[in-house]
């Protein structure tokens, strides 16, 4: 339960630190990169279940993750920030 939880936050802070790097903004928050990294997994299983993708290991997971995270990263940029 413990494990699985921290290999979660450490896949969001990943994937929340290479959607801002991919977008080209300069941001080193890690607490902003996390949320929005876990924000984006959420995001990007939902994405992957409409078009009939589905993680089945780390690297999908990561690869989900990224691609929630630039979307959740973009709309945050382009209208919240």
């Amino acid at each position: 339960m413990i494990t699985s939880l921290i290999i979660y936050l450490l896949v969001g802070a990943c994937a929340g630190w290479l959607a801002n790097r991919i977008l080209g903004f300069n941001s080193s928050d890690l607490v902003k990169n996390l949320v929005l990294g876990i924000i984006g997994g959420i995001v990007g299983g939902l994405i992957g279940s409409l078009i009939g993708l589905s993680a089945t290991n780390l690297i999908g997971s990561i690869i989900l993750a990224v691609i929630g995270a630039l979307v959740v990263e973009f709309v945050y940029h382009r209208f919240l920030k």
